[in-house]
């Protein structure tokens, strides 16, 4: 596993990259200069002794070499073509008899091959046999004036010499080769290493981090990406730390709004427990405030319960299509009772048919709460008006009151848990100020939006807007 985490760490890839750009280069160069060095050193060589078998050439056929082979000019320029070049020359007359060898081994024998045939036939053959290192000419001799073919001469030449010097060249090579591998390797160890410094670094500040401490912040700075993690991990660090904050401001609302009635409940029963011969009519009166007191502490319960449950299924929505129009005309029947109890008009327009994908559970508790809401927080002989409409892509649902509304620096904060815009009202009508908070968190679940407009003295507006299908 170590052996695998090392070849899949930057570093590592890093100096494999170096190593291959600085490497691969040099064994294809090397490849390419042998290689073109031995071609062209064979194609020089070959025409040099081609220059030289032609001259010669016209001179054994202006010497009628292939009947009388003692001519001494010509035996003599044959041994110095043969010396020179390291090779050997057959001259074979028009009978396919080797007239002359200079290395005297084949003279009057009989040759015939595929190179003799087709130079009879007044082609040139060159051609190199890179196995056996030589090179082999086929000239033909042909008669000047009535271009008769005479002979042909066989030039075999070895290209040692040039193998020898290809050899020196190509240790040469590897020892300049292994040299700068060596050079390269080491070059690849530093630069692969300098190149991941930032990003250790990057690793060492972020285990240094306390996350408690608010001025700690990453700025590694060496590069481009380097600079866009830290700005990213300082992003949300910060959003940690609001959500961090955010929780014990919670966990502390929520410790204070459960103690309360408990608190209350406590002073209530110390009391009773403290006087002797209580009343019947006082008890009544002392059992019925503490009644009411855990009927509050069983709604902030129940409520927060509600707000758990959204935050845990935020991915797991019961989505079937509703019609939205019934499920209006029920939550209206629901809270009526509530609403006459105050004397609150409450009107439902609709404006078409609406069918949409929803968790009617979750959104009928949701536009629940912004009709109780609407009710509890309105003035005596107040109205309700709510009204539904929808387009091609979307439905509306719009809550409007005639109540006491919400100031205008506490409409940011109305979503916030346990916010109340105003504390003493809210407790007189028993509000927990989870309302809004689980309302927005299920419209925001079926990728909704919801937005509030008020007035302090006149009344409230709270639109919500839902998409008619449910995109995951």
């Amino acid at each position: 596993m170590k052996k695998l985490k090392i070849i899949h760490s930057l570093k590592f890839r890093l100096f494999l990259l170096i190593v291959i750009i600085g490497i691969l280069p040099g064994f294809v160069l090397r490849f390419g200069i042998l290689t073109s060095y031995e071609n062209r050193a064979v194609a020089n060589r070959s025409i040099d002794i081609l220059s030289q078998a032609k001259m010669l050439g016209s001179q054994v056929v202006t010497y009628n070499y292939m009947a009388d082979s003692s001519v001494e000019i010509i035996n003599a320029q044959l041994e110095q073509l043969s010396n020179i070049y390291d090779g050997r020359v057959l001259i074979i007359n028009n009978r396919f008899q080797i007239v002359k060898d200079t290395y005297g081994l084949d003279t009057g024998k009989t040759i015939i091959s595929e190179e003799v045939v087709k130079s009879f036939q007044g082609e040139e053959i060159n051609k190199y046999d890179a196995q056996n290192r030589y090179i082999e000419l086929a000239l033909p001799l042909n008669n000047k004036e009535s271009q008769e073919a005479l002979g042909v001469m066989l030039v075999s030449v070895s290209t040692d010499s040039i193998m020898m010097n290809y050899d020196y060249l190509k240790k040469n090579a590897q020892v300049i080769e292994m040299a700068s591998a060596v050079l390269i390797l080491a070059l690849a160890l530093f630069c692969s290493r300098h190149l991941v410094q930032p990003f250790r670094k990057l690793t060492k500040s972020l285990e240094e981090i306390q996350t408690e401490d608010e001025e700690d912040k990453l700025m590694i700075s060496d590069y481009t990406e380097t600079e866009a993690i830290s700005d990213a991990f300082n992003e949300m660090l910060g959003r940690m730390r609001v959500i961090d904050e955010s929780r014990q401001e919670f966990v502390s609302n929520v410790s204070h709004e459960l103690k309360t009635p408990l608190t209350s409940m406590k002073v209530l029963a110390d009391s009773l427990l403290g006087q002797e011969d209580v009343p019947a009519e006082l008890y009544k009166e002392f059992m019925s405030d503490i009644a009411e007191e855990i009927e509050r502490e069983n709604k902030i319960i129940n409520d927060l319960l509600s707000l758990v449950k959204m935050d845990k299924s935020a991915g797991s929505l019961n989505i079937s299509a509703v019609n939205v129009n019934e499920m209006l005309e029920l939550i209206m029947k629901r809270v009526r009772p509530i609403a006459e109890k105050q004397n609150i008009e409450l009107v439902l327009e609709s404006f078409r048919p609406v069918s949409a994908e929803i968790d009617e559970v979750k959104l009928s508790l949701a536009l629940t709460n912004l009709v109780e809401n609407a009710i509890k927080y309105n003035k005596p002989d107040g109205w309700v008006h709510v009204s539904l409409n929808a387009d091609h892509k979307f439905f509306f649902v719009r809550v409007e009151d005639s109540g006491i509304g919400i100031p205008e620096e506490a409409l940011e904060h109305i979503y916030e848990r346990f916010f109340r815009a105003d504390k003493s009202h809210s407790r007189e009508i028993g509000g927990t100020g989870l309302g809004l908070a689980i309302t927005r968190n299920a419209v925001l679940m079926h990728r909704g939006a919801i937005k509030a407009h008020s007035k302090e003295g006149e009344g409230t507006i709270f639109t919500v807007r839902i998409p008619l299908t449910y995109i995951a």
